[in-house]
């Protein structure tokens, strides 16, 4: 038994490195609550996680949205992937309008 778990314990912990960055990333779905122009962050209402305020940087990819001057308040249909850095802030690692197809905003759409 010892032999047949050494490879898995040797695959979990080179895996472990990557882990903590994979167990913070989430994903948020949902309308435009705010925009802070000046620190450049958002907040989005997602029915099922709540209103969060999201960090964008020059790292940020937007897809199907100009930039982030082009958020507005209201805006409906936006989905962001993120990442928690150590001090709780969520960072967009990609922000774009969603293609309809899915379910995640629940009850977002009129």
């Amino acid at each position: 038994m010892t032999r047949k778990l050494a490879p898995i314990l040797v695959v979990a912990a080179l895996a472990g490195g990557a882990a903590p960055a994979t167990a913070a990333a989430r994903e948020f779905e949902g309308k435009i609550v705010s925009v802070n122009r000046d620190n450049r962050t958002f907040r989005i209402h997602d029915s099922e996680r709540g209103t969060k305020r999201i960090k964008v940087n020059r790292n940020t990819r937007f897809e199907r949205i100009a930039g982030f001057s082009a958020l507005r308040k209201g805006m409906r249909n936006v989905e962001v992937t993120t990442f928690r850095k150590a001090n709780g802030r969520w960072i967009a690692t990609v922000v774009e309008r969603s293609g309809g197809g899915g379910n995640h905003g629940g009850g977002d759409d009129d």
